[in-house]
């Protein structure tokens, strides 16, 4: 599943493409059972078409793992609404020319002025479409409610620290919970604990400052590097251009159980964390 890095690849992409242009047709697959899946709110297709059309992307960001495009406001006391995406485990969403081949499993077709088509398609259907101001999807129900972002200059190691002290759960599963840390996923919280020495199932509640203060900084470290190598391609990630990122490249223990590690040679590990394959290293990892 694409995590922070590779949607903040996405966004980094898509926002010089889309931020100020018009939405002039929206196009829903008339696959039922599909569109029950992924379009999470409107549910109604008509209802959902009819709030973009002629509405105004002003921005393409980031919120965790989602990817959040604000809408102009059609009345100046009207709270600003937002198309979320999120990419599920194989979703992708790209600027097409009009003339270009639809590929398969495409659900959602956008028409920009000039002519661009925003697309978004997601073989395995487990990405999400959302429309709505931030206040409506958090009381539908189908937009959580996120942790700090764990690249944020507002995140300090000491606020970081506090957070992990409040908790009583294996690591792991404290860097899976959206709520605890909004955009790590299974990728680099195993990356992150191997980067800190720390085993994945020790108790958040137990590490020492030290400790801690490390994990904040491996991280933000597996996080910064995973950007600058425009993310990891793993399953059928790509980016905004529908290119491969080479971090899977830097992978040190993700996707690596068996192996011999890459700092000891110890063959790593591998275990089930929070429902999750984990790949540690016994040796250096504490």
């Amino acid at each position: 599943m694409p995590e922070l890095p590779e949607v903040e690849t996405v966004v980094g992409d898509l926002r010089p493409q889309l931020s100020g242009r018009f939405i002039r047709s929206v196009w829903l697959t008339r696959d039922r059972a599909v569109l029950g899946r992924i379009l999470r709110y409107p549910k109604d297709p008509s209802a959902f078409g009819g709030r973009l059309r002629d509405r105004r992307l002003e921005r393409v960001e980031r919120r965790g793992k989602y990817i959040v495009m604000p809408l102009d406001r059609p009345l100046p006391d009207r709270a600003e609404e937002r198309l979320v995406v999120h990419l599920g485990m194989t979703g992708h969403l790209r600027v097409f020319e009009p003339e270009e081949a639809v590929v398969k499993h495409t659900h959602l077709r956008i028409g920009l002025e000039g002519g661009l088509e925003l697309r978004f398609d997601d073989p395995r259907q487990f990405g999400r479409l959302l429309l709505g101001t931030e206040t409506e999807l958090i009381l539908a129900g189908v937009l959580p409610r996120l942790g700090p972002e764990p690249l944020a200059a507002e995140l300090t190691a000491d606020d970081f620290s506090r957070l992990v002290r409040g908790r009583r759960r294996a690591i792991k599963a404290a860097l899976l919970d959206q709520s605890f840390l909004a955009g790590v996923g299974n990728i680099y919280a195993d990356e992150a604990c191997f980067e800190a020495g720390i085993r994945p199932g020790r108790r958040t509640d137990r590490l020492t400052l030290r400790e801690r203060r490390a994990l904040y900084g491996a991280i933000r470290d597996v996080l910064e590097k995973s950007i600058l190598a425009r993310g990891s391609s793993v399953i059928n990630y790509v980016d905004g251009f529908g290119e491969r990122g080479a971090n899977q490249e830097n992978l040190a223990v993700y996707g690596r159980a068996g192996e011999p590690c890459l700092r000891c040679g110890t063959p790593l590990r591998s275990t089930r964390l929070a429902g999750r394959t984990t790949v540690y290293c016994r040796r250096c990892q504490r």
